[in-house]
């Protein structure tokens, strides 16, 4: 599974959305560009699984160093590898381990019960709270200082994206994103879809 040539945006207002771990898993799930292949990374140490489809805007760079990181609200869960056309929603503000990690939240651009999702105000708030409490309560016991600033509407995604995008043709220009093999980056400690030398923690 090549994602080098596959657009972060597909189209005006959506995403390519990679899924990595499906909704109510605790197995945690990374992609490994070296290998084009799912790893298990972890599997989570609480009772907590995962409340949405969790995965990453591919051809992206985010703040922490990694892929911009999104979730998309399906109906019934799909799997790891999973590439979805998904519709931002909004943004989980997050600080993890002194890094901003933002998260989207979409919906998918394939279901017609959704098309008129399009603001996180039409999400339930007590629904929009189970997922930060989720990333607060995981990795907190995975001894991760976390701090949920809260969320913001989707007026707010376009920016994060686009600056997300740039940050990664940048680095490409660069030339500073280079294939990693598995040894590398269990050598250097980095998360898996991760490049070597990149410090950000994982999501």
């Amino acid at each position: 599974m090549d994602l080098e040539r596959l657009a972060a945006s597909p189209a005006p207002g959506l995403v390519n959305l990679v899924v990595e771990i499906p909704a109510g898993s605790r197995n945690k799930y990374e992609y490994i560009p070296a290998a084009g292949v799912m790893a298990l990374d972890r599997v989570l140490h609480s009772s907590v699984r995962y409340p949405f489809d969790y995965g990453f805007v591919p051809n992206t760079l985010a703040e922490d160093g990694a892929p911009l990181d999104a979730m998309v609200i399906m109906e019934e869960p799909t799997f790891a590898g999973c590439l979805i056309a998904a519709r931002p929603i909004g943004v989980l503000d997050m600080i993890d381990s002194g890094l901003p990690d933002g998260k989207l939240l979409c919906v998918p651009a394939a279901d017609p019960r959704q098309d008129s999702i399009r603001s996180i105000r039409q999400i339930a708030p007590n629904q929009l709270e189970e997922v930060a409490e989720f990333f607060r309560i995981y990795k907190n016991l995975e001894g991760r200082t976390t701090t949920i600033l809260g969320w913001q509407d989707a007026d707010r995604v376009g920016a994060l994206l686009e600056r997300c995008i740039e940050a990664a043709d940048q680095r490409l220009a660069c030339g500073a994103i280079e294939a990693p093999s598995l040894n590398d980056d269990a050598a250097a400690g980095n998360p898996p879809h991760q490049g070597p030398g990149r410090s950000a923690p994982d999501h």
